[in-house]
């Protein structure tokens, strides 16, 4: 049983799953909650009291719905919670008053979901395909083909913020119509060229806001409601009309009473029908096809893949592809970072009884420790720092929650020079137990990367074992000819002390034959 949830900038969504043998799933429940947790025409900088206090309440709802089912439940929160500058507050409530861990996941990560979930809707596997999904805060638009994402952008627009921008409480006048589509075709027009330097067959929408629109269009051309909203095509004309019908009723009231129009949704449909049309027109689109699954369903198939990947600390396809891309763009020495890190891999499992940590640290060692020296591309000087920024502002990471990058970041921070302390302000901000863990993992990196100071390999492999006491680690550097290991090994006694205090042990470097334990 897998449950998962959708805190978006509108409304809250819940699934509640059981996994089929074929690596698909049945639907159990599902839920939906109005709470408009966002607002704002720019950055939507500040949840505000009330909006926190509903959320919360609505999470702990969900959860208790899950546990009906024994159903293990996975949250992500999208644009209103990653743009606040008190989404601290609101995840920790969500932690001790609701009982659920929120991951807060990027824009790009935001469309990767999304596309799981549409590729389980809509037979679109083998053709390249175009995905727009508008949400409260922002909008995702992916270009992808068989399971792979080609391209990806989240934009700063969404139903509510273009409401509260151009139609505050609702209210739609001719001249801000004119003013909001001036202003969409501005904002869209790079993004939309990237996607036709892409191309693609078949355009797919989701979210409430362009199903409700397809439905109020269906309605228009039909007469009567659609059976079904997935796989439901509406032409570009039946959107134009759909669009002028909405946009001519000037108030949510009015707008409610249109048929197929939700009620929750009337302040903000307007909006989001014009940001679709404007769409269309940049990319040209005759149709659009629609698919009911969106980003709850691909939480949910995502965290079932995650179930039956095998391994135990290679990083998955998808997150490997990720850190790949990077890796190609700005490192120079990879050798060197492949084998460092392999070398702090193996450190990390042989004080696994020291340290305690999870296997899913391992991804964040294996991630950070190859892109630890990315920040050289910039300068060489306080490269470190450097690196946190290129792995911390960008979108290509794929795979990773917004709180897993951000410890793949602090980790290549703190591979080198001054240790993690409470006067830096990122690392302060974590918490306990994550500050434990960059400790631990910064202190394995840098014996790791030291153990191929000279960059020759010399170093075999790794093994560890702690003396009669159980006080001090001992780390053997396997090797073929100790003497040519002089280098590593001193490098490694003299940058230990953040492994030794991390790890509570005093450590002892030395050398040994293979074979020889």
């Amino acid at each position: 049983m897998l449950g998962a949830v959708d805190i978006g900038t509108n409304s809250l969504h819940l699934l509640v799953a059981r996994v089929l043998p074929d690596q698909r799933f049945e639907v159990l429940a599902s839920e939906k909650e109005a709470v408009r947790l966002g607002s704002g025409s720019g950055d939507m900088k500040h949840l505000s009291d009330d909006a926190i206090d509903r959320g919360v309440a609505c999470l702990a709802r969900f959860r208790q719905m899950a546990s009906i089912y024994g159903a293990e439940l996975r949250a992500v929160a999208t644009s209103a919670v990653r743009e606040a500058e008190n989404q601290a507050e609101f995840l920790e409530r969500c932690r001790s008053e609701a009982g659920v861990v929120v991951e807060v996941i990027s824009g790009v990560e935001e469309a990767r979901l999304i596309h799981l979930g549409v590729l389980q809707a809509l037979p679109l596997y083998d053709r390249q395909l175009l995905l727009m999904d508008i949400g409260g805060g922002s909008t995702e638009f992916l270009v992808g083909k068989a399971g792979e994402a080609l391209w990806a952008r989240s934009l700063k627009l969404g139903a509510i913020r273009l409401t509260e921008r151009f139609f505050p409480e609702g209210r739609v006048t001719p001249k801000k119509v004119e003013r909001a589509r001036q202003y969409l075709h501005s904002f869209l027009a790079p993004s939309m060229g990237e996607i036709m330097a892409h191309g693609f067959d078949v355009a797919v929408g989701s979210s409430g806001t362009i199903e409700n629109v397809a439905v109020v269009a269906a309605q228009l051309r039909d007469g009567k409601p659609p059976l079904s909203a997935n796989g439901l095509t509406f032409s570009r004309d039946d959107l134009n009309r759909a669009t002028e019908v909405l946009l001519s009723a000037p108030t949510a009231a009015e707008r409610a009473r249109i048929p197929g129009v939700e009620a929750k949704r009337a302040d903000i449909i307007a909006g989001g029908a014009l940001l679709l049309q404007v769409a269309f027109e940049e990319l040209d689109l005759q149709a659009m096809t629609l698919s009911s699954y969106a980003l709850r369903e691909g939480v949910l198939l995502d965290g079932l893949s995650q179930l039956t990947e095998a391994g135990l600390h290679h990083l998955t396809d998808l997150r490997r592809s990720s850190v790949e891309h990077l890796l190609n763009r700005f490192e120079t020495q990879r050798p060197h970072a492949e084998w460092s890190t392999e070398l702090a891999l193996q450190l990390f499992d042989a004080t696994r009884q020291v340290h305690g940590l999870r296997d899913e640290a391992l991804d964040y060692l294996e991630a950070g420790g190859l892109l630890a020296n990315i920040g050289r591309a910039i300068a060489h000087d306080a490269h470190h720092k450097h690196s946190y920024y290129l792995i911390r502002h960008t979108e290509a990471l794929m795979g990773f929650t917004s709180h897993e990058v951000e410890l793949i970041a602090q980790l290549a921070r703190y591979h080198r020079k001054s240790a993690p302390a409470p006067k830096h302000a990122e690392f302060a901000a974590l918490s306990p137990a994550d500050q434990h863990l960059v400790r631990v993992l910064a202190g394995l990196l840098r014996l790791g990367i030291a153990l191929d100071r000279g960059q020759h390999r010399v170093v075999r492999s790794v093994r560890t074992r702690l003396d009669a006491n159980g006080e001090k680690l001992v780390i053997e550097a396997v090797v073929d000819d100790p003497a040519q290991a002089a280098l590593e090994l001193y490098t490694a006694d003299a940058t230990k002390g953040l492994a030794e205090s991390a790890l509570g042990r005093q450590i002892e470097v030395r050398a040994a034959r293979p074979g020889r334990a």
